[in-house]
């Protein structure tokens, strides 16, 4: 598998928010988006998911579904958690999944990033690092090659920090592709990619 950009653009609100933009990921390798606030960051993990069309270039993901967009493909991870508050941890990540369409263990996806003693607990009353290892939960328990994640630090203490560079060195062994956005350090052997606000 391999997820490649040539020559790749954004444009919103009527601003150039990237341009000509080109890199190649092979199963198995990461690639760590760094600049400022609004150089672009979150728009290009928005394009991949086919959130925001691009305004020039081409994405092409080779060895993947033939039949299903590249967005179809990836989990995104973004700053906001999706959570909905009435429902129990449990139901949340089983909404999810029915979504998705995930055959994995609900149990097996909470233990794995340590909130399984929470599944029978409304949501409303996680704090912000749980509702991050929830949104984290999902996408163990829902196959994707691909995982777009933006910020994926926030609201993690050190020991969630630890458990995600954990999900994502398994991901990459498992043969995925990771895109995020970041300016934290992440594991992995991460390459970077510098983007410049316009």
């Amino acid at each position: 598998m391999r997820l490649i950009a040539r020559g790749l653009a954004c444009r919103r609100a009527g601003r150039v928010v990237f341009h000509d933009l080109d890199f190649s990921l092979s199963k198995g390798e990461a690639l760590a988006l760094r600049g400022r606030n609004g150089a672009g960051k979150t728009s290009l993990l928005r394009v991949i998911a086919g959130l925001v069309p691009a305004s020039a270039g081409t994405l092409e993901l080779e060895g993947g579904e033939a039949e299903a967009p590249i967005g179809e493909q990836c989990h995104f991870v973004g700053p906001a958690s999706g959570i909905k508050p009435v429902l129990t941890v449990r139901e949340n990540l089983e909404f999810w999944m029915g979504f998705q369409g995930g055959s994995a263990s609900v149990a097996s996806a909470l233990d794995a990033v340590g909130i399984g003693n929470l599944a029978p607990l409304p949501a409303r009353y996680l704090s912000a690092g749980q509702q991050r290892r929830l949104a984290l939960a999902a996408i163990i328990a829902t196959r994707r090659p691909i995982w777009l994640l933006d910020e994926p630090l926030n609201a993690l203490d050190a020991d969630g920090a630890a458990m995600l560079n954990g999900l994502i060195r398994n991901h990459l062994g498992d043969g995925g592709i990771v895109v995020a956005a970041t300016h934290a350090d992440i594991e992995a052997g991460t390459r970077t990619l510098h983007l410049e606000a316009s």
